[in-house]
């Protein structure tokens, strides 16, 4: 059994993997803000833990990985929010959970990150142009450590029902995968422990996942 801890404990990836881990017998944590959604969580075999990353410090959020096996970054200000959000939880909560990682002794990190956030106009205030500056520092902060990393770059984000199937690679073509599918690949890092220090895109596509992931 695997403990998981996952910020971003309410969005979709961050459910649909929830309910992998626990169906698959380990043990899911995830981390949210929102105290009404604790019962969500609660009915998909997860626990909930109700903390703010944008007002925590990364020894109050050690303290919740203590025994922690995995911890994934699945969070974000999503799309209705201003550009100072990007900044403060898609980069600063994704450093904030990677220095408690440190801390509490947590030594596999999974990113959820972004396809071509490292392209982003460093002179642009759009809100657009901040997220990918936030995620792209986000991920550059993560290879810097020394963890056991892996940075997953997903393309287009869709809710279509998971295929088990995708491309992956450094760099793929541009493309979309739905939320179900990129838990899934997550599932599978956690399992097989693949593509450690490894950073990879990833796009809907014919090979099934773990044979995807076994070849980066």
């Amino acid at each position: 059994m695997t403990d998981v801890v996952i910020a971003g404990g309410h969005g979709q990836i961050a459910l649909h993997l929830q309910r992998l881990l626990a169906e698959a017998g380990h043990s899911p944590a995830g981390i949210i803000r929102n105290p009404e959604q604790v019962g969500e969580l609660q009915g998909i075999g997860s626990r909930a833990i109700v903390l703010d990353l944008e007002h925590s410090s990364a020894a109050e959020l050690a303290d919740e990985l203590a025994g922690a096996d995995v911890v994934v970054f699945a969070a974000g200000a999503g799309p209705n929010s201003g550009a100072d959000r990007k900044l403060t939880l898609d980069r600063d909560g994704a450093i904030l959970l990677a220095e408690a990682a440190e801390l509490a002794q947590v030594s596999r990190y999974l990113m959820v990150s972004a396809m071509s956030t490292d392209d982003f106009d460093p002179e642009s205030d759009d809100v657009f142009q901040v997220y990918l500056r936030a995620k792209s520092e986000a991920d550059a902060d993560l290879r810097g450590r020394d963890l056991d990393w892996t940075i997953v770059r997903p393309g287009g984000l869709t809710d279509d029902a998971p295929t088990g199937t995708i491309t992956a690679a450094t760099t793929t073509d541009r493309g979309s995968i739905p939320r179900a599918d990129v838990a899934a690949v997550l599932f599978a890092l956690i399992e097989s422990g693949a593509a450690s220090r490894t950073q990879f895109e990833v796009i809907g596509g014919e090979t099934p996942i773990r044979e995807a992931l076994a070849a980066l």
